[in-house]
């Protein structure tokens, strides 16, 4: 049964595996900061570069550059793991069950039959489950490093929204193929030069005619040269003023000129556009107020309940909701009389909503249970509410942090590499 799964982890041929062959003595190839790369490690890892390429009918780039391309790869991977020890971040073996059955899922297989597949694959079970864990940290600490650089003020989203509303480029969806050569604070000027006529050799190589995904695999330093260089469909307005302003003419199959960036220089392949539409949104809505009495180690859940019954009786009689959820409710609402403003599906947790969605409007509760408490619910009034403004403000928002995000983690691996010691020992082999 062949399988792909979304990490690629190297296979072996049966013949290979049913006829030992001498294996030669490891060796280190580089050195990142206290820990090793062997030439095992790199050889197992060019096997699985060559095999993503050729499975994508891209021709190989020289050896000497496939290798450096891996070897540098691997170093940015193990920078990234250490530092990741270093700040006590990890994933519960929970976590990664939880994960690899979603592949599973995916693939429409039961975690048997997964198994089955990878052995069919020739892929070890344990090496899956490191790649999964090693690749669930990186993610989670690059995810880290956003959430404390990057920051959408609701004044970017309303430029954002403004430039999209008066922009001739408008905002279609791109899909590009990407080249990357990078360059670093550390560099000097011989040193940007040398990589800026990498760049002009790549461009040159791509108006010859040669393939671009081949083009990328030899040249590129973005972590996607090795599948070709191919970014996921995304807004235009994502990729920032000055990217725009050159892709929104292109035709597909078109290429941009280099372009400089404080990464490094830059050259897009347009493979397609789409109109992306942000469908119009109409949600129902409730306007309810509430109150809660908590239960904690001052207050047992019987005693809770006794108290809400004891509310609930007063309200009853008569007695006026607002002012009650004033004396008793626990709530922060409850210096607004309880009230909870206007609340959309999924902003309550469920054993509110549930409860909520039965009541008529004035109508309340009777005392309901959730993991904050016990609650008396009123419904004031429902409306249906067309969202589509708040829906197109989140995708905004979205595609500026995803804009800033390249750019955040971009910066944080070259500080993470120059901070490093690196040593490679490829030339003494």
């Amino acid at each position: 049964m062949a399988f792909m799964p979304i990490f690629s982890v190297a296979q072996e041929t049966p013949e290979a595996q049913s006829i030992p062959e001498p294996k030669p003595i490891d060796h280190i190839v580089a050195i990142v900061n206290e820990d090793v790369i062997t030439r095992q490690e790199l050889d197992e890892a060019i096997k699985i570069a060559i095999n993503r390429l050729q499975l994508q009918g891209i021709q190989l780039p020289d050896h000497h550059i496939l290798q450096n391309q891996v070897v540098e790869s691997l170093v940015t991977k193990r920078i990234q793991l250490q530092h990741a020890t270093e700040v006590g971040l990890s994933v519960s073996e929970s976590e990664i069950d939880e994960t690899i059955h979603r592949i599973a899922e995916d693939n429409k297989l039961s975690l048997p039959e997964f198994h089955v597949a990878l052995e069919n694959d020739g892929i070890s079970y344990n090496k899956f489950r490191t790649e999964i864990r090693e690749e669930m940290i990186m993610a989670r600490l690059k995810e880290r490093e956003i959430k404390n650089q990057v920051n959408v003020t609701e004044g970017e989203v309303d430029n954002y929204l403004k430039t999209q509303d008066t922009s001739a480029i408008g905002d279609d969806e791109y899909q590009l193929a990407h080249i990357l050569v990078l360059v670093s604070e550390n560099m000097n000027s011989n040193q940007i030069q040398q990589r800026s006529e990498r760049a002009d050799m790549a461009l040159a190589k791509l108006k010859e005619g040669v393939e671009f995904a081949q083009v990328a695999a030899e040249f590129s330093d973005a972590a996607d040269a090795s599948k070709g260089g191919i970014l996921d469909w995304r807004p235009i307005s994502q990729m920032g003023p000055n990217f725009a302003d050159l892709l929104a003419p292109l035709q597909p199959g078109e290429l941009t000129p280099i372009v400089q960036s404080p990464s490094g220089f830059h050259i897009f392949k347009l493979l397609g556009r789409r109109t992306q539409e942000v469908p119009t949104v109409i949600i129902d809505q409730t306007h309810a107020r509430h109150i809660l009495i908590k239960i904690n180690e001052l207050t047992s859940e019987n005693d809770a309940k006794l108290k809400i019954i004891q509310v609930k009786n007063r309200l009853d009689q008569g007695e006026d909701f607002a002012e009650l959820a004033k004396l008793y409710s626990e709530d922060s609402s409850a210096t607004s009389g309880g009230d909870l403003g206007w609340l959309s599906p999924g902003d309550t947790v469920p054993a509110f909503e549930q409860t909520m969605n039965k009541l008529l409007p004035g109508q309340v509760s009777e005392p309901v249970q959730s993991q904050f408490g016990w609650h008396l619910i009123q419904v004031l009034e429902r409306r249906s509410q067309d969202i589509s403004l708040d829906r197109r403000r989140q995708v905004a928002r979205q595609a500026i942090r995803t804009r800033k995000s390249d750019v955040v983690v971009q910066e944080w691996l070259r500080e993470l590499r120059d901070q490093a010691y690196v040593e490679l020992r490829l030339d003494d082999e």
